[in-house]
């Protein structure tokens, strides 16, 4: 079964013995997203941006995990705790003025007790694997630092790594602060670091702003490192997307989609057959069982399991809910915090809202919403009706157009149907009531008592033929 792939890898911890604390710079008000809600609270791939860098942190070996906050922090606090993320290991860190990175990372100093190896990442780059990280931080063990770099054909706008003849770190150059042949260097920094604690604080406090954007740069401090015979190592991403910084609502969507694409692959990988994976979405957090068929347009996402050997057709669309396996869901069904056995039918054309149980072999067909209902084992229930409240008893059957009557206006009330039940096609049952095992209503009725076990109820009018009825209404006309 494939679980969620919510990092690379899980990393050990340092090989030389010193702690790991991840330094999570979280404190941008992200303008470009047009957004007053902090960008690394913006979802991709199911869950805010910051999520997956904190388990990226943790999936790293990391046993310390410090974000720098400023714009909407009270919100970004907020968010943590209302999602249930343990935040044991979480220090906050407050930046009251956003003066760049470099003071950024200086706010963390009074809660670096000792030597540690500092991990330093940004809330906003959510594509970064524990592996990558783990590899920075071997890189830096005996070193001042390491530094993430990638080489690309249009370095556009990023900063430029620069080196000596012998392949040494020099600097790391701004684009807006760079001259044409610097700018022609194709070696680019990856805004991911390793660095070793304290040495590195005491190089944030020599920095200042003399540069185009009057901030105080993180990677100037690289540079009066290496001026001083630091040996700052170079680490090369394989996949320079791991440092794809979202900055607006189109770096928002490739971010999504990458997360997506990156699980879609392991899905396939462990036996999931995916039709067309670029027509589907299945957010990281969900897990489905081999030998499942997805056709496109199907949508998964939230807390979501699919057990194995499933059907999933095209436009369904399933929300916090479990599928056990041998299930098929038929076109454009919608399940929301659904619970599903195996071997059951659902759809085509389905609601299945929150707190709707189906046991094994259990169908529900076309334009059927159930909300709050348990339909027993082999229970159908094919067509236009509206179940709500409601428990329907193994082996029953309930026709078209059938309703159950929860709400009075004030209360929601219960309906319970028993084994075997026949509930005829049109009928209204106004809850509270019980229909008995093996008892049947008339098609067309309005039940508004229980019906005794294997008892027939009609609650209808009897009807009345008036002859010559058409005649006579012409006559008048």
């Amino acid at each position: 079964m494939a679980e969620p792939s919510r990092s690379s890898n899980t990393a050990s911890s340092s090989s030389v013995g010193k702690p790991r604390i991840a330094v999570i710079l979280a404190a941008g008000k992200g303008t470009r997203m047009r957004s007053r809600r902090p960008k690394v609270l913006h979802p991709v791939g199911g869950r805010p941006m910051l999520e997956w860098v904190l388990d990226t942190a943790r999936h790293s070996g990391c046993e310390k995990i410090l974000i720098v906050v400023g714009h909407g922090a009270e919100e970004v606090k907020s968010l943590v705790g209302e999602r249930n993320i343990d935040e044991q290991d979480i220090t906050w860190v407050e930046q009251h003025q956003q003066l760049g990175t470099g003071h950024a990372l200086a706010q963390a100093e009074p809660h670096v007790d000792g030597e540690a190896t500092l991990l330093v990442l940004s809330g906003d780059v959510p594509l970064v694997t524990a592996e990558t990280l783990e590899k920075l931080a071997t890189a830096a063990d005996g070193r001042w630092g390491a530094a993430a770099v990638a080489e690309l054909d249009e370095p556009g706008t990023l900063g430029r790594v620069l080196i000596d003849d012998a392949g040494k770190f020099v600097r790391i150059v701004e684009a807006a602060d760079a001259n044409p042949a610097e700018l022609a260097v194709r070696r680019v920094n990856a805004g991911l670091y390793a660095f070793s604690a304290p040495t590195i604080f005491d190089y944030l406090r020599r920095l200042n702003t003399a540069n185009a954007q009057g901030e105080i740069y993180l990677t100037d401090a690289l540079g009066l490192a290496a001026d001083d015979g630091e040996d700052v190592a170079l680490h090369t991403l394989k996949d320079f997307s791991e440092a794809f910084g979202i900055n607006d609502r189109k770096d928002q969507a490739t971010v999504h989609r990458a997360l997506l694409d990156r699980h879609l692959q392991q899905l396939m990988s462990d036996g999931v057959s995916i039709l067309e994976p670029a027509r589907t979405a299945i957010e990281p957090t969900v897990t489905v069982g081999a030998e499942t068929l997805i056709h496109p347009e199907v949508s998964l996402s939230g807390n979501t399991h699919i057990g194995p050997g499933c059907v999933l057709h095209q436009g369904v669309h399933i929300t916090d809910s479990r599928v056990e396996g041998g299930a098929e869901i038929k076109p454009y069904s919608i399940l929301d915090h659904a619970q599903v056995a195996g071997e059951c039918i659902v759809g085509p054309f389905a609601r299945l809202r929150p707190g709707s149980v189906l046991l094994r072999g259990a169908r529900v067909g076309n334009f059927v919403e159930t909300k709050k209902t348990q339909l027993g084992v082999e229970a159908k229930v094919s067509h236009l009706t509206y179940l709500g409240d409601a428990t329907v008893g193994d082996n029953a059957n309930i026709g078209a157009g059938v309703v159950t009557c929860n709400y009075d206006g004030v209360n929601k009330h219960r309906t319970v149907i028993g084994d075997g039940a026949f509930v005829g096609s049109d009928t209204m049952l106004v809850a509270p009531l019980t229909i008995g095992d093996d008892a049947t209503t008339a098609a067309g009725s309005t039940i508004t008592e229980s019906v005794p076990p294997g008892a027939l109820a009609v609650g209808r009018s009897r009807q009345r033929n008036i002859s010559d009825w058409a005649r006579r209404q012409r006559r008048k006309k």
